[in-house]
């Protein structure tokens, strides 16, 4: 198996610590923040991983080499432009082409065994299994709705005041589905997937992909993730879990 993991955004609200440094490259735990990513896809067996740059994109690829010292190996995909969260795999369809691949954020750390995910998608005959959490406040994010661990809508955010979605599909005249979840930064998708991708970049993963996956009714399910989570979005949030990993160190299943 292979992986792409997501690395090219400018991480605006993180200035001004990523006008010199990389979102990715932020220390957090005394590791770059994409290590978290990248343990946890190793420790599911996944050493070949393809790496979006734009921003600094220099830094990255000195920071992470060839990935060989973390037993990788690392493809770069550079983007002079930005090709947006879904762009990436229109250059990749050769290298994910052959099998089941991963697509990860490399600014979010999950307590997660990635090979369990990997297990319940085969089973399934998923095309694409995203994963999830329940915060205590939906409204901030964009919803899957869940029926049996299949996702039956996605209802992507416009705006928060007042609260406006895109929703896949537009109507739905199915019984009501209680369990409503946010994207958690990683999916297990089918090489097939590659087939339904638009032709021309930029485009994102759930606008042009995954959203209209579950529209057309195709498997598409979710997996709940219910252990530790932690995302890196502002200064704020980096502080707070600088504060965290430095007076408590959270024990990680690829630690």
């Amino acid at each position: 198996m292979k992986a792409l993991v997501l690395a090219a955004g400018i991480g605006e609200r993180l200035r001004p610590l990523t006008e010199t440094t990389p979102k990715p490259m932020l220390d957090l735990g005394g590791r770059p923040l994409i290590r978290y990513a990248l343990a946890m896809l190793k420790r599911a067996g996944i050493t070949d991983v393809a790496v979006n740059v734009h921003h600094l994109a220099g830094k990255l690829q000195s920071g992470l080499g060839d990935g060989s010292q973390l037993g990788l190996r690392i493809t770069w995909a550079p983007e002079p432009v930005l090709l947006g969260t879904g762009g990436p795999l229109n250059g990749l369809r050769d290298f994910l082409r052959d099998d089941t691949f991963v697509i990860a954020n490399s600014d979010t750390i999950l307590d997660l065994d990635l090979a369990e995910v990997i297990a319940f998608h085969r089973d399934r005959g998923a095309l694409a299994t995203i994963g999830l959490n329940q915060p205590d406040n939906l409204d901030y994010y964009s919803r899957f709705e869940l029926d049996d661990s299949r996702i039956r809508r996605v209802r992507l955010l416009k705006r928060r005041t007042p609260l406006e979605y895109d929703d896949y599909p537009p109507d739905s005249n199915g019984p009501a589905v209680a369990d409503h979840y946010m994207y958690c930064g990683f999916i297990v998708v089918e090489p097939a997937c590659l087939d339904l991708i638009p032709q021309t970049p930029p485009w994102s993963l759930f606008q042009g992909l995954f959203g209209p996956m579950v529209a057309r009714g195709l498997p598409v399910f979710g997996w709940v993730h219910r252990g530790l989570m932690r995302t890196v979005d502002d200064l704020r949030s980096y502080e707070n879990l600088r504060n965290e990993f430095a007076a408590h160190p959270p024990k990680l299943k690829f630690d």
